[in-house]
This record gives structure tokens, sequence and C-alpha cells, in this order.
């Protein structure tokens, strides 16, 4: 069972990898890192909807998988936090136009 529990939270730090593969770059052109390996994000942007789905999928079967072994109680702590990191990576992918404007401001 812990197996699921680990796929679902390497399935949430991707979708969280991908999430910020934008927005991190201009957060570190914004303190002063220099911007020429930008260009390696954007291959990495063009697969972040299949990323992010397949994390969606890994958690939802964690939970399904907890719920038909009757260990959603000693795993919810974990099932959670793996949730709410993945969708945390989904607003981070809707909001990535206004967070990026938002940094371009502050430059």
């Amino acid at each position: 069972m812990r197996g699921f529990l680990g796929l679902s939270f390497a399935g949430s730090l991707s979708a969280l990898g991908v999430g910020a593969c934008c927005v991190l770059p201009m957060t570190m052109m914004l303190l002063g890192l220099g911007g020429s390996w930008l260009a390696i994000f954007g291959k990495i942007a063009a697969l972040s909807y299949y990323v992010l789905a397949a994390s969606t999928a890994l958690v939802a079967v964690a939970w399904l998988v907890a719920y038909r072994r009757n260990k959603v109680r000693h795993l919810k702590w974990g099932l959670a936090a793996s949730t709410a990191m993945t969708a945390l990576a989904w607003v981070v992918v809707f909001n990535e136009a206004r967070i990026n404007e938002f940094l371009i401001q502050q430059m």
C-alpha cells in the first residue's frame, strides 16, 4: 500500500515541477540569475498537460486502492497531501500567464 502512496507523491512532485516550469525561470530572472537557459523549458511546457493528467490519474488510483483495502484512515494525510500538491500544480498551470505578468511587472 505504501507503494501506491509513493507513486502518488512521485506523480504530485512531477506535476508541481511541470507546473512551475514556466514560472520558476521568470522568478530566477527576477533574482538576476540570467535567462539564456529558458529555451530548455519550452519542451517541458509542451508536455505539461500530459504529465498533469498522469499524476492526477496516479493520485486517483492511490485513493481508489486505499479505499478498496480499507486503508484510507491510515493513509489519509499522505493522500491528502499528494492531492493538494497536484491541485496546486493545476492551479499554477491554469494561471501561468497571470503569474508571469505579475513577475514581469516586478522587474
